[in-house]
């Protein structure tokens, strides 16, 4: 069975030299993903969100005093998938090739980050396109179940 929950998500935005984005190095409690060479989100908890906010600012200001550090969680909309035939349903959505980890491309037409593990797909849009992609996700992947966090 295929399952679409919705996803609370931390994400701290770090723009920035790219040796300082490098300085930024792994963060507990937190996936780092490189978004490009002067750019990474880190995406964490929500409640999670102000420490690593800090802890980031603290590693790329040391490299680059003009880093720029912001928790911008209020403007992602971020959605599960998990169960099975996941590389299928992912495929009725993108023709972004599906790796292990972080990638970011055209979901169901709207820009998207893709988180990739063993057992899910993360896909985190801009807030303005949470719903409509609710949406495609429903329309595109036949027998998808929705289920809430609460």
């Amino acid at each position: 069975m295929l399952e679409l929950r919705p996803r609370e998500v931390g994400v701290i935005t770090c723009v920035a030299d790219p040796t300082a984005v490098d300085a930024i190095g792994d963060v507990a409690k937190a996936t780092v993903c490189r978004v490009a060479p002067d750019e990474v989100m880190l995406l964490c908890a929500p409640d999670g969100a102000p420490e690593i906010a800090r802890v980031t600012a603290e590693r790329a200001t040391a490299a680059d005093p003009d880093a720029i550090v912001l928790d911008a969680g209020d403007g992602w909309a971020a959605w599960t998938l998990r169960g099975d035939d996941l590389d299928e349903a992912f495929g009725r959505l993108s023709a972004v090739p599906l790796a292990p980890g972080f990638s970011q491309g055209d979901v169901a037409h709207v820009p998207a980050k893709i988180l990739r593990s063993e057992a899910a797909i993360d896909l985190l849009v801009p807030a303005m396109w949470g719903a409509y992609l609710r949406e495609r996700i429903v329309a595109r992947c036949p027998g998808v179940v929705e289920r809430s966090d609460a």
